[in-house]
């Protein structure tokens, strides 16, 4: 496997935040010269332009959340490998290599670049240790740290271990869903309500009139401060709908 390939979570990382830079920068450019052209006033394409790239931001955020949350949701099923690598007779440092095949698609970077690490250097303690903090999830931390105690000691409940954890990451996880479904409509309320005032802004700059009164001083002012308000009430109201991070008790390698 060639060098370039050693390190794809990071490589993939920074393509991502590429995407989302020149996605925003699109998104601006874009807005600016539609508004522009249906107002015929630099102020409110600018505005406009401002308000597209920062929805264009969040969409991109969102969806790098929700990549996180899959990989949240794809430790019970690396659990099920695992436990039936063991019982069939894999070491866990064979069960653990077959995930590069075998695991979730979207852990199979993590475990293709342990792989490398063993081959490497085989330092069983520093490539799990590695692992973890790559991962960086609650989750992870108690199956890698699980793990690595058992390769340790030698214990011989890794098995009921692994099995009560995966229990409680479903529980978890079932539990997150249901709470997220049930805030879901209120924060689409809140975007909707959002949204309605800058929409019939758009529809009421066509009229020159509008589009006279927003470009002088005080109509710039006005659209400043309804800006701010805006800014202001999405951030409260997605602070009020974030369901807490569980903190990584053995984040420390």
């Amino acid at each position: 496997m060639s060098r370039k390939q050693m390190s794809p979570p990071r490589n993939l990382s920074l393509n991502v935040r590429k995407n989302q830079y020149l996605k925003v920068a699109s998104s601006f450019v874009a807005s600016f010269f539609m508004v522009y052209l249906l107002s015929a006033s630099i102020v409110i394409a600018l505005i406009f332009g401002f308000l597209l790239s920062i929805i264009t931001l969040l969409i991109s955020k969102k969806k790098s959340d929700k990549d996180a949350a899959a990989i949240s949701a794809a430790w019970p099923e690396v659990i099920d490998h695992l436990v039936s690598g063991i019982q069939s007779g894999l070491s866990i440092t064979e069960s653990l290599i077959g995930l590069t095949t075998r695991g979730p698609l979207i852990l199979r970077p993590y475990f293709a670049e342990f792989e490398i690490k063993m081959r490497t250097h085989g330092d069983f303690n520093l490539a799990i240790s590695e692992l973890k903090q790559r991962c960086a999830q609650h989750s992870s931390d108690q199956i890698f740290e699980a793990i690595a105690i058992s390769k340790t000691l030698g214990g011989s409940e890794l098995l009921n271990i692994l099995r009560t954890v995966g229990t409680f990451l479903r529980q978890d996880l079932a539990l997150r869903r249901e709470i997220e479904v049930k805030h879901g409509w209120i924060k689409n309320s809140a975007h909707l309500s959002a949204a309605a005032p800058w929409l019939l802004l758009l529809l009421l700059s066509t009229q020159p009139a509008t589009s006279r009164a927003f470009s002088t001083p005080t109509g710039v002012l006005i659209l400043l401060i309804g800006l701010s308000m805006t800014a202001i009430a999405y951030v409260w109201m997605n602070r009020l709908g974030r369901l807490p991070e569980i903190p990584r008790v053995f984040g420390s390698a």
